[in-house]
């Protein structure tokens, strides 16, 4: 690994690099002595949004690339909350100066990984970022994978052209007003892009369009909500949109329901799953919904991914996740911790178990619910979603 040499297993959901260090002057007072990506959302800094949902997807990497009231950022990370809730390596690089979205990675270069997601800290686009790496695992050629979003205005953000799932014309600002595919914000890169950057230079104007016409870059659409905080009226708006979005149905899976009971690997094999376990997980995620793995208290069932800290590769190769692993215990008491620790929406989730109790437990907490009595996985994520 010629970029930061740090243990990750291999397959694993790659290291997070997260763009802080814009100015953020279309904001005004708001951003005189605050970076964006630490404004109050709700009742939280954005940048928490962001970590949250890259906690959840299986990412234990983080660099936060800051330059613009660095200090404040640099507080921020320590001891972040969200942080530890899902064993986050959480960093900050400061560039000198404002080097540009480019010059922060350049100046960052011997932190950075051989691949990595990068995110833009003033914007969230709801999808599943573990379809990128999917996306950069099939097409092994491109240095980029991008992720898109259909919008009726696009033009405040770049735009893409696309032959399929290759992006053949990329442009900071659109020709003209209307819809276009915007550039979300966020990317699955390679160290090829890093090395093409120079200590001062724009991602979107410098180095994206050269590496489109060599093509070298891929993307991904999709069509979850997306929200940029860098004008006053998607400010404000974000104060209600984004605490109502982080707020999912979800399903809760026996662990019984994805893992072979047959599995002995050991303690830091990867579980043996299902035939059509990890696929059909990946629709849910695909879907927006929290996924839970529940242990039954007995412990009769099959070894199952560490909880909260590590992404099976068996998932992560699907393009899949696991929010976490719940127990083992009653499923009453895991469900009832679990809706206090998540922003779950009950009506609208789903409880897959082997038990009449652990059904009752599910009715109890207004959840529908499922008994298991075996076969694919994908038979009941065609009764949540529809057939695929």
């Amino acid at each position: 690994m010629t970029g930061a040499a740090r243990d990750r297993p291999a397959g694993s959901p790659p290291q997070a690099v997260v763009l802080c260090g814009g100015l953020g002057t279309r904001l005004g007072a708001l951003t005189a002595d605050m970076p964006k990506p630490l404004l109050p959302v709700g009742d939280r800094p954005f940048l928490d949004v962001l970590l949250f949902e890259l906690g959840r997807h299986g990412v234990r990497r983080v660099l936060l690339l800051a330059a613009f009231h660095a200090d404040k950022i640099a507080r921020y990370a320590t001891d972040n909350p969200v942080a530890q809730r899902f064993g986050i390596d959480l960093e900050v690089a400061v560039e000198p100066d404002q080097a540009g979205t480019g010059g922060a990675l350049w100046h960052a270069r011997s932190r950075i990984e051989d691949r990595f997601l990068l995110l833009n800290g003033d914007s969230w686009f709801d999808f599943n970022l573990l379809a990128l790496c999917a996306s950069g695992a099939s097409s092994p050629e491109a240095d980029a994978v991008m992720a898109l979003r259909a919008l009726p205005d696009a033009s405040r953000y770049g735009v893409a052209t696309l032959e399929g799932d290759r992006v053949t014309r990329f442009a900071e600002r659109p020709d003209a007003a209307g819809p276009g595919l915007v550039n979300a914000g966020v990317y699955l890169l390679s160290r090829a892009v890093v090395e093409a950057c120079a200590p001062s230079c724009s991602l979107e104007r410098d180095i994206l369009p050269d590496l489109v016409a060599q093509g070298r870059v891929r993307s991904v659409v999709r069509s979850g909500y997306f929200i940029d905080i860098g004008v006053p009226e998607t400010f404000a708006a974000a104060q209600t949109a984004v605490p109502a979005r982080l707020r999912r149905s979800a399903v809760f899976l026996s662990v019984g329901a994805v893992l072979r009971t047959s599995d002995q690997g050991g303690a830091d094999e990867d579980p043996s799953w299902v035939p059509g376990a990890p696929a059909a997980i990946g629709r849910l995620n695909e879907a927006g919904l929290y996924v839970f793995l529940l242990r039954d208290q007995a412990d009769a069932q099959p070894r199952p991914p560490k909880p909260d800290r590590e992404t099976p590769i068996a998932l992560v190769s699907a393009g899949a996740h696991v929010d976490t692993v719940a127990g083992p215990g009653s499923q009453t008491r895991l469900l009832s911790d679990l809706l206090e620790q998540w922003p779950v929406k009950s009506p609208g989730s789903l409880v897959v178990a082997e038990r009449g109790d652990d059904l009752q437990a599910a009715r109890a907490a207004g959840m529908k619910s499922l008994a298991w009595r075996g076969g694919e996985l994908s038979t009941v994520v065609d009764g949540v979603l529809g057939p695929a």
